[in-house]
């Protein structure tokens, strides 16, 4: 008696509830359709914050990318302590690669910061190998993203130490991002 069978339930409250629906079918939809497969070729890059990550914009959202797969020598964003040799290097050299460019971008999901974790790409070139092959980034030495195939960044960063390109340059004096990060950091 308490309950009303549908077939009692007045016309306005059938359409509320059909509206209701419908409308949590298309919050769905937004929720679950990636920004780079919506926008793929209309995200800009607005800034390159250092060797290994970079913001994109389009007209309405702007996007912090972690480029997966790769650490680049740290810079420091306090005065008076000192940038890893080679992070300002890596930070201009991707500047150069990707600044106020139109990029496109293959997500891996984020990273513990909320970045997404991507590979991002000019006029079809892999960013995130460039960056190894120059000698400006290690492969990353924690654990590969979903679906991240590091095997060529590997073969790119055994060539670029042979060659002593960019960071490997240091010899025996090279210190890896991570380690840095962890001197640093006093942890």
């Amino acid at each position: 008696m308490a309950e009303k069978a549908a077939g009692d339930m007045k016309p306005e409250s059938k359409r509320t509830i059909k509206l209701r629906g419908v409308l949590a079918g298309v919050l769905a939809i937004f929720l679950l359709v990636p920004l780079s497969d919506a926008q793929a070729g209309s995200l800009k890059v607005s800034r390159v914050t250092d060797g290994d990550t970079i913001r994109v914009r389009d007209d309405k959202v702007e996007k912090i990318i972690r480029l997966v797969g790769i650490d680049a020598p740290e810079i420091s964003h306090k005065k008076r302590e000192p940038s890893q040799p080679f992070g300002q290097t890596a930070t201009k050299y991707l500047a150069g690669l990707v600044l106020n460019k139109t990029v496109e971008i293959k997500e891996h999901g984020l990273d513990r910061y909320g970045r997404t974790l991507g590979v991002v790409f000019v006029a079809g070139k892999n960013v995130n190998l460039e960056m190894v092959k120059a000698g400006y980034a290690e492969v990353y030495r924690g654990t590969d993203a979903k679906g991240f195939d590091s095997a060529p960044y590997w073969k790119a960063e055994g060539e670029a130490r042979a060659a002593k390109r960019g960071m490997w340059a240091q010899g025996d004096k090279y210190v890896s991002p991570r380690e840095w990060r962890r001197v640093t950091s006093g942890k």
